[in-house]
């Protein structure tokens, strides 16, 4: 049994002259425990046989958007429901630049905007093309949009020209996808606590102190981190966005609110990853009138709020424990310096005074510290971000375990 065992695999096949390895790229699927369906472009079968395809996969090949012979003859759906992951190899420029503008002229791109499975690219075309700035942009696009790409690989093409543009060799691509999908896995049995967006300190009925998170970054690392198969219990602050689908769900206003309801869930806890902004500070009081307008300046007394991390970590049998820190100047020394201040086992900062990353953007750029090592993560979606930083928890959390 392997990492693909009962994979619903849904291959893609553009029209570059690296097609002719797909059945071949079918096989390897295949013999990793895969069930794989092939979609083929009209280009594409100028280089690749469907009938081939066929005999390889054991299913029907498709290549029609609106194709009678399917269920209620909206193929395009059925595919993309059935599919667990769409893989496109090779994937062309042409392709690629589709995928960027939304386009759906076709089955295939039709299908990359239906389903909600994983899209990986296995980029195959001439070195010079690989490298135009177009590409680029459009690689950059996909990229943060939270497409991932195996490739390409180096070497000489067959126009002759050597350099990066080759499509990865099939069993590559089969092994890589196997061991992204064992990633997907590793968490499947433990509970992640998740704290998200921000928290709200009460001065009167109808004032408050708050702060700019939006919540986006801890809702994409909680549906992450439920797709890897966790067990996620969500803490939310006040938030204007769709909450993720996730085991359990509790939604505060106030920092001690989030104390309470994190404690509540702890005592099972695998991993706590405490990405709400929490107010450091609270009113003294909080009158239960609204303060009025008067020719005199208000005055007033704040006290410090509980330490959400570090209640968390300094806990008897403390979870392992991953911290945020939003900074706006020496980033990396304040991380390591909360890290270290409060005993956690990581954490992930970032520099929101960039206006393009941060609070309320769809994008991010991390740098991920722990005790003796960091790793940069680029720009990229959230989800993205996420993805990486859980990867980057799963090896550390299990280095602490063995």
């Amino acid at each position: 049994m392997t990492a693909l065992t009962n994979t619903n695999i849904l291959l893609g096949i553009t029209g570059g002259i690296a097609a002719y390895k797909t059945p071949d790229l079918v096989r390897k699927l295949k013999a990793q425990g895969a069930n794989v369906r092939v979609v083929v472009t009209e280009s594409a079968k100028a280089f690749v046989s469907p009938l081939a395809l066929q005999g390889v996969s054991g299913n029907t090949v498709s290549d029609d958007l609106l194709d009678p012979a399917a269920e209620a003859a909206m193929g395009h759906i059925e595919l993309a429901r059935w599919a667990d992951l769409l893989l496109i190899a090779p994937a062309t420029a042409n392709t690629m630049a589709k995928l960027t503008h939304g386009l759906a002229d076709d089955l295939l791109t039709t299908l990359c905007l239906a389903t909600s499975a994983p899209i990986v690219l296995a980029p195959a075309m001439n070195q010079q093309m690989w490298a135009a700035s177009a590409t680029q942009a459009n690689l950059e696009v996909l990229r943060a949009r939270g497409v991932s790409f195996l490739g390409p690989d180096q070497g000489e093409q067959a126009c002759g020209d050597v350099g990066p543009g080759r499509m990865m060799e099939p069993e590559d691509i089969a092994m890589a996808l196997a061991e992204t999908r064992q990633i997907q896995q590793t968490l499947s049995g433990k509970t992640v606590v998740i704290t998200a967006g921000p928290t709200r300190e009460h001065i009167d009925p109808v004032r408050y102190m708050s702060n700019h998170s939006s919540g986006k970054m801890g809702f994409a690392i909680a549906d992450v981190a439920q797709k890897m198969g966790a067990n996620v219990k969500l803490v939310s602050g006040p938030v204007n966005i769709d909450f993720p689908e996730v085991s359990h769900i509790d939604k505060v206003n106030t920092a001690q609110e989030m104390l309470d309801a994190v404690m509540n869930q702890i005592d099972d806890c695998d991993i706590f990853i405490g990405c709400a902004a929490v107010a450091d500070y609270r009113p003294t009081e909080s009158v239960d009138h609204k303060i009025k307008k008067s020719n005199i300046e208000l005055t007033l007394t704040f006290v410090r709020n509980p330490d959400i991390l570090a209640t968390v970590a300094a806990n008897e049998n403390a979870p392992f424990t991953v911290g945020f820190a939003a900074e706006t100047q020496n980033v990396a020394q304040y991380a390591r310096d909360k890290l270290q201040r409060k005993k956690l086992q990581l954490i992930a900062a970032n520099d929101v005074s960039q206006k393009d990353i941060g609070f309320n953007s769809d994008q991010n750029a991390l740098t991920v510290y722990w005790a003796d090592g960091e790793q940069s993560l680029p720009k990229s979606s959230k989800s993205e971000q996420a993805k990486q930083l859980l990867e980057i928890i799963i090896e550390r959390y299990n280095n602490e375990q063995n």
